[in-house]
């Protein structure tokens, strides 16, 4: 459980940086950037897959670029599914999605499989 709440929170301080950083992206409250959190989990688990099944060929063709797309088209979801979440186009939402995984990416550099924090020795 403590893993889960740690990858919503990680997850949520992602949109919350793509909200600071893109003029096409804001949030009506911090509660609105929990649930878009939550949402986008649920979205990327079972919707995502399925997408990417169906797009397999034209990602394949763009050498994986596609899945940026598909990666904004999440965002773009869970956007319509909030009235307290707001992205202003397609482009936005790639670029946004774009944050939230470099962000998600390095913090869960510290953040182990269990939730807890990770702290790395190196010996010489």
């Amino acid at each position: 459980m403590p893993g889960l709440l740690a990858r919503i929170l990680i997850t949520a301080f992602g949109l919350w940086i793509a909200d600071v950083a893109l003029a096409g992206v804001w949030f009506d409250g911090w509660q609105a950037l929990i649930v878009a959190a939550l949402l986008l989990g649920f979205a990327n688990a079972f919707v995502r897959p399925v997408i990417i099944l169906l797009t397999f060929p034209l990602t394949l063709v763009t050498l994986g670029l596609f899945l940026f797309v598909i990666n904004g088209a999440m965002l773009l979801l869970v956007a319509r599914l909030m009235d307290s979440m707001h992205i202003e186009g397609l482009w936005t939402a790639i670029l946004a999605s774009i944050i939230v995984g470099i962000t998600g990416w390095i913090a869960n550099g510290f953040v182990g499989n269990r939730g807890k924090l990770e702290v790395w020795k190196v010996r010489r």
